[in-house]
């Protein structure tokens, strides 16, 4: 591989190319789906191929094939000057990507128990077992169960000098269950919903989330919200679980704070952002118990890596600062524009797409509240759990989000239980009228494994530390 990289970078440089750069990457993922007491689907995939990216006459260009050998690396970085040199009859802005980064270093994801290496038989006993348990609950109709693997071997060589290798494992698991009676219908998922919850681990991952120990508890509360109450519309103080917390976060934090959105380069398909330059370091985003933090360090996150795709050290960025907005995401080139120096956010889905500006570990820090007492300390509320639905405008700002799960809260405990329970808001007004975070032990590292973006699109795994947290005089249900 790095004959192959050093060959492509030399030709590169021969064509006329100021700068490039390659990215080898073998890629392998399993997955496992039993959906009522049958086996769904078996896929196994495998993907080997390298991309070259160039800056040729201030422009950029990019190339990439499956085809590893040599005379494929002299093929595929001739092509990437040559579209490099075709952009610049275009005469868009040229690319400026800053002082040289010339890391080299490697970076293994902390794995204890390969997920490979764990029997195929003994993954689908463990979802049939889960399915039957799941299905032995009166009104359910379908049960499903899911694990995930996958491992990446990524190379990265530069014309300035850097090289880096790294292997990338992520496993995750979910389970749901659907309960129906005369036309009403309702889900209940754990450990989250949208398929399964999914990190930077081993096998060690699915043993912890315990599935068979869930099973029961999961399709009795999709069972038990068929006769539940429905949310009644108002305005009152919200407390959502981490999870719902790690969703929000996502979508009307991590997204607003990529500057290529920001920029306008995005626009088309992500839309762009409401947090434009002249916000940063005077724009009050949240009240003083909100500060975020993009970390691509954190231990188990879907956003933790050694180093981005243009070879930037992972690293930890802070966001929010008691409620005052100070930073974004960005790349190479971006933070140039900014006079800054790369955060380290740059990934591609693979390697025949250029990378794009990433969400790591966008998280909430800990506050130091428990949620039993967050709770008790709530006079009239809702707790509202695990994400059913989201729907966010271009800008990320106006938003509405719905729950599988909800319970009243009245007099400090929690009372009877709520189905539908939906939320809306705008983004700032929502994030500042927050006055409660739960701590440290409440606080876990959730993972996203669908995160959209890019033309082509490119699916992104990110990360989302966060525990429960409260939030005021918060619009709930359809208004009246």
């Amino acid at each position: 591989m790095r004959d192959l990289a050093m060959r492509a970078l030399d030709t590169a440089r021969q064509r006329g190319a100021d700068y490039a750069d390659v990215r080898i990457v073998r890629s392998v993922a399993e997955s496992v789906v039993v959906r009522n007491k049958n086996v769904e689907a078996l896929t196994a995939d495998e993907s080997l191929g390298f991309g070259v990216r160039v800056i040729a006459g201030g422009y950029w260009g990019f190339a990439a094939s499956h085809r590893m050998t040599l005379d494929a690396a002299d093929a595929v970085a001739a092509e990437a000057v040559r579209v490099a040199k075709a952009s610049a009859a275009v005469r868009g802005p040229r690319a400026d990507i800053g002082p040289p980064q010339a890391a080299s270093g490697t970076y293994r994801t902390p794995v204890r128990q390969d997920p490979f290496a764990v029997p195929l038989d003994d993954k689908i006993a463990l979802l049939l077992r889960v399915n039957a348990q799941m299905q032995s609950v009166p009104n359910i109709v379908s049960a499903e169960g899911n694990v995930y693997c996958q491992r990446e071997d990524k190379v990265f060589a530069n014309s300035e000098g850097a090289y880096i290798e790294q292997e990338l494992y992520e496993t995750g698991c979910g389970i749901e269950a659907t309960a129906v009676d005369e036309g009403e219908v309702q889900n209940r998922s754990y450990p989250n919903s949208v398929g399964r919850h999914q990190g930077t681990e081993g096998w060690e991952f699915v043993e912890r989330y315990d599935l068979a120990a869930n099973a029961g508890r999961v399709a009795e509360e999709a069972r038990a919200l068929l006769s539940a109450k429905p949310l009644e519309p108002g305005v009152t103080t919200v407390i959502l679980d981490g999870s719902q917390v790690a969703l929000q976060i996502h979508e009307s934090c991590g997204h607003p704070i990529e500057l290529d959105r920001v920029l306008g380069t995005e626009a088309a398909f992500a839309g762009m952002s409401f947090l434009t330059t002249d916000k940063l370091g005077t724009f009050l985003y949240g009240s003083p118990a909100v500060n975020i933090t993009a970390d691509a360090t954190i231990p188990g996150g879907l956003g933790t890596f050694g180093f981005d795709d243009e070879g930037v050290p992972a690293q930890a960025t802070p966001i929010v600062r008691e409620g005052l907005f100070l930073g974004y995401l960005t790349s190479r080139e971006t933070a140039a524009s900014l006079g800054q120096r790369s955060n380290g956010a740059m990934r591609a889905s693979g390697w025949d797409r250029i990378p794009l500006i990433r969400m790591t570990n966008v998280s909430l820090e800990p506050g130091d509240w428990t949620l039993a007492d967050m709770i008790a300390d709530t006079d009239d509320g809702i707790y509202m759990e695990t994400n059913r639905s989201w729907s966010i405008d271009d800008k990320r700002l106006n938003f509405q989000f719905g729950t599988e799960v909800a319970r009243e809260i009245k007099h400090g405990k929690l009372g009877a239980l709520v189905k539908n329970a939906t939320y809306t808001g705008i983004t700032p007004r929502f994030w500042g009228s927050c006055d409660a975070v739960a701590d440290r032990d409440h606080w876990l590292v959730w993972g996203t494994p669908n995160c959209g973006k890019g033309q082509p699109e490119q699916v992104a795994h990110t990360g989302h530390g966060a525990a429960p947290a409260r939030f005021r005089n918060v619009q709930v249900g359809l208004m009246k």
